[in-house]
């Protein structure tokens, strides 16, 4: 069990489709999400992330910026959706049944 004045490590984690970048910091009991991601000065490498609105998590889960860290996580942050994921799957069907791939009135898989 940790102290409850021993710091620890957490992994700052942002990633782009061709850059990654993790950088550990050393936090104090009690430390935010938004806390630990001014610490780590990642907005240095990546000026584009704006902190009062930027999304963050642990392990794929949404977490609050107020959100205190427990030793063993990692702070993702999360880029803005490009495209709406409804438009997307709504043009890919689209695309599909103009090129005769599924079924114009059910929807389904053409053999």
């Amino acid at each position: 069990m940790i102290n409850e004045t021993e710091k620890f490590s957490v992994d700052v984690i942002y990633a782009l489709p061709k850059q990654q970048k993790i950088i550990s910091v050393m936090v104090s009991p009690g430390t935010t999400f938004i806390e630990a991601v001014k610490q780590s000065d990642i907005v240095k490498f990546f000026p584009e992330i704006n902190l009062e609105e930027v999304k963050l998590g642990v392990f794929s889960r949404q977490a609050k910026h107020d959100e205190v860290l427990v030793p063993g996580q990692r702070v993702e942050i999360y880029r803005p959706l490009i495209a709406d994921p409804k438009d997307v799957r709504r043009k890919r069907a689209e695309k599909a049944k103009d090129e005769g791939r599924i079924n114009k009135i059910t929807g389904a898989k053409v053999n």
